[in-house]
């Protein structure tokens, strides 16, 4: 198995409207995706899911901080940012990834915390479950 990591890392990093076709080259026609929001197969309903993201945010920025590639699978730690209904968003996260045979992405599976991120962030919505944070929080 011939696994770049490096390679997907530099896509993910340049990733635009313009170069989501491209998405091919890396993952698996039966890719599954999995996000706070989301959870698809193939590559279409990923794209679409990226799509829907430009459509959403504007001055998108991700930033690979850490990786690591075993035999079959990987880890990357990154950060995300751009601005969600003019305002600035910004937040860290961790996708673990999963290698076919041939060394594409079978499992791409994104985890950030979006209750405190996104969630915490809605008018009254957020009020309520920071307070339930709160409570819940040792100290």
């Amino acid at each position: 198995m011939s696994v770049d990591l490096n390679e997907y890392i530099k896509f993910l990093e340049k990733l635009s409207p313009e170069t989501l076709d491209k998405i091919a080259i890396h993952v698996a026609p039966n890719i599954r995706f999995k996000d706070p929001f989301n959870d698809v197969e193939g590559i279409e309903e990923m794209k679409m899911i990226f799509s829907h993201m430009f459509e959403e945010i504007k001055d998108i920025s991700f930033k690979v901080t850490k990786s690591f590639a075993g035999d079959s699978s990987g880890c990357i730690e990154w950060t995300f940012s751009g601005k969600l209904k003019g305002n600035p968003w910004m937040f860290n996260g961790t996708s673990i990834l999963v290698f076919d045979h041939s060394g594409l992405i079978v499992e791409h599976t994104d985890y950030w915390d979006a209750a405190r991120e996104f969630y915490e962030k809605i008018p009254f919505i957020g009020w309520v479950l920071t307070v339930i944070r709160k409570r819940l929080a040792v100290s």
